[in-house]
């Protein structure tokens, strides 16, 4: 039986084991996928070998030591600094990153996108400002404190920190923090939210599966809203497929996954 893992702190709120969990019955696949809480993100790659898993998704705060501490890398994940799913081949733990191509896939519906604006700068936020900047839109990213942003600034990317922000106007906005998950905290200041929220026509919240204040008040102002739902499962038929070499349907992986969603 193979088995397989998602790494993070917390990790108590995620369906990513019954999305596996389903895809796996689905496709009579023998293998089971579980929770672990890591609390030291220097031990993801020592943990995944002891456990002897076959592979694992990352989730915050995690996702920068896995790139750190996988032994090899694929090309998208080597660009942003950032891992979310490591598969085991022989004696070596690859890392992806299959965030950004899900992310890109949830926001198709939209339509047309000139301008966008990340909250925050971890390695969710990376990975969405890059196929964002691959897809010809402009964005910036804006954090709290300066100390993240060097990233983003080597890349070419418009960052800026809290105390410097000037604001322009953003057709999406899209909060990668983690304000709202486990409490009723906004990314940004209320009344600067408010402002971004008039002129902006999308906003996105990476949580899922929670109306987040981000997005209470994004629909208030009228704005098309979406959750962290449809990345999530993107992603994750991404990573699953990726646990077994690439070799299954991905529609068939997405209609099994999906039902997660109603559980």
């Amino acid at each position: 039986m193979k088995l397989f893992t998602i790494f993070g702190n917390p990790v108590e709120h995620s369906i990513s084991p019954k999305m596996h969990n389903l895809a796996l019955r689905g496709l009579n696949l023998d293998g089971c996928y579980i929770r672990t809480k890591l609390e030291d993100g220097e031990k993801i790659i020592s943990k995944f070998n002891s456990m002897r898993l076959d592979g694992a998704n990352v989730t915050v705060p995690h996702k920068e030591y896995a790139y750190k501490l996988c032994d090899e890398l694929d090309s998208f994940a080597n660009k942003i600094g950032a891992v979310n799913t490591l598969v085991k081949r022989g004696n070596k733990v690859y890392g992806y990153n299959t965030d950004a191509p899900g992310f890109f896939k949830s926001i198709e519906e939209f339509g047309k996108i000139s301008y966008a604006l990340i909250l925050g700068a971890g390695g969710t936020a990376k990975a969405i400002a890059t196929i964002l900047k691959e897809n010809g839109i402009k964005t910036t990213i804006l954090n709290r404190s300066q100390n993240r942003l060097d990233y983003f600034i080597k890349n070419g990317f418009d960052a800026q920190s809290h105390c410097n922000f000037k604001p322009k106007k953003y057709d999406l906005v899209i909060n990668t923090t983690s304000a709202g998950l486990s409490n009723n905290e906004l990314p940004l200041q209320s009344l600067k939210l408010s402002e971004l929220f008039k002129d902006a026509k999308f906003a996105y919240d990476v949580i899922y599966n929670k109306e987040t204040p981000f997005l209470s008040l994004a629909k208030k102002q009228n704005l098309i809203c979406k959750d962290g739902a449809d990345m999530l499962l993107y992603q994750g038929v991404l990573a699953f497929n990726l646990f077994f070499n690439n070799k299954l349907n991905e529609q068939e992986i997405t209609k099994h996954m999906k039902k997660a969603f109603k559980l």
